[in-house]
């Protein structure tokens, strides 16, 4: 045989058996396919809306109060800087959000719970029996898989009409004669939003801090939580993530948030080289438990959370020990039994504004009442009364403080939400 065409036929062979092999791997691995939508007029930068809703952040609350908004007719735009919404359950990796129930009964239902039910039955995971009351406050958290609430929530925002801009922020809000103009930017992307209402869900009051409304904030905050896995599979809905203090974490703006995450990520990598362990799982970001807060025309005091005080305009329930954590820990200061506290509806409201309502942990409140009431079940609740107060007000062409209390509740109850009634 020809030498030299016998070494053309072996490369030939090698050649082809390569590439057979490869296409055969890539078909294993690529077995799926899904077309996106065309977006229309995606070329061009600049894009407007006009809705009756605007909501600043997709994160604990914001998707609930958007979700809500929609549902009860409201046209809404949720506008959240990150790639997904849920915020600390999702991104921040914090997927046992609780609680749901005091002292042997649901007191938060809604949209939340919805959520969080829907997304642990998908995953066949367990939820708590909430008519036998834990030792500790931690054994009711619900087991959460945060992949799966995720896009949960992305589709029942589909499903309520709301349009979801990922990857943009508001730049400049302006009172116009029917509500806001708020102009938003994203890469690629100048959104301008005239709407009626805004509820701001940023978890630090960022639209209140731009318009000029006072918020409080101590100098000193609570450290924040990287979530990761070392050693060992993470198991999401069945088990919790390690987590690291970040102390001083900042969630002021993007360069300190940037710090906060640089620093916990460095941390984890150093731990990775000490123990000589797999990094197993990762969380993108930091989670804050502390930011700025609201100075709303209500201010919830530790006396009025720890005393159970069920305010005259009071739209939702809370439940969660004092939960300040330090640089030595944090231990827990639990309700007294039957205690209940509760959120009243002018916590929710930047005082002397109009046509802006909060959500979330920049609730109106001191640093202790604010420590218990920032988890997610209570943030929910927020969100989704805060849904319903704007879209009242949206639909009346008032603000939201002067929609009838009566008006607000019946609409929650209407959506499953828990009302708190005096004894």
């Amino acid at each position: 045989m020809n030498k030299k065409a016998d070494g053309r036929d072996r490369r030939e062979f090698l050649q082809s058996g390569f590439l057979g092999t490869a296409a055969a791997s890539l078909a294993i691995t690529s077995t799926s396919h899904v077309i996106a939508q065309s977006v229309p007029n995606a070329t061009e930068p600049e894009v407007t809306n006009e809705v009756d809703v605007l909501v600043v952040g997709g994160g604990t609350a914001g998707h609930v109060a958007a979700i809500q908004a929609g549902r009860a007719g409201a046209k809404t735009l949720i506008v959240e800087r990150g790639s997904q919404l849920g915020g600390t359950t999702t991104t921040g990796g914090v997927a046992f959000p609780g609680l749901f129930d005091a002292w042997g009964k649901q007191v938060i239902a809604g949209i939340g719970w919805e959520l969080v039910r829907e997304s642990v039955e998908l995953d066949g995971g367990k939820l708590p029996n909430f008519a036998k009351v834990p030792q500790r406050h931690w054994q009711n958290q619900v087991y959460t898989n945060q992949f799966l609430y995720a896009i949960l929530a992305e589709e029942k925002c589909a499903q309520a009409g709301v349009e979801i801009a990922y990857y943009e922020f508001p730049q400049s809000v302006t009172k116009v004669d029917n509500g806001w103009q708020v102009d938003c930017v994203g890469f690629g992307t100048q959104r301008r939003v005239r709407c009626k209402q805004i509820i701001d869900c940023t978890g630090g009051a960022e639209v209140v801090g731009m318009l000029g409304f006072e918020r409080l904030r101590e100098e000193e905050r609570q450290p924040g939580s990287y979530l990761f896995m070392l050693g060992k599979e993470h198991e999401p809905g069945r088990n919790q993530i390690h987590r690291l203090y970040v102390h001083g974490a900042d969630s002021t703006n993007s360069r300190t948030a940037t710090r906060a995450n640089m620093t916990g990520r460095q941390s984890i990598l150093d731990r990775v080289r000490k123990e000589n362990k797999r990094l197993m799982h990762l969380q993108p970001e930091t989670g804050f438990r502390e930011s700025f807060r609201i100075q709303g025309e209500t201010l919830i005091t530790v006396n009025d959370y720890t005393s159970g005080r069920i305010f005259d305009d009071a739209i939702s329930y809370a439940f969660y020990p004092v939960d300040l954590h330090t640089k030595t820990g944090v231990k827990p200061k639990p309700l007294k039994p039957g205690k209940v506290p509760t959120i009243p509806l002018s916590a929710l409201i930047p005082k002397g504004s109009r046509n802006i309502i909060v959500a979330g942990r920049c609730v109106s409140s001191d640093r202790l009442a604010n420590s218990g009431l920032r988890v997610q079940a209570s943030c929910m609740g927020m969100g989704q009364a805060a849904g319903v107060a704007a879209t009242l007000a949206a639909k009346s062409d008032t603000t939201p403080l002067e929609v009838p209390l009566e008006e607000i509740h019946a609409l929650l109850r209407d959506h499953g939400q828990i009302i708190p009634e005096k004894a």
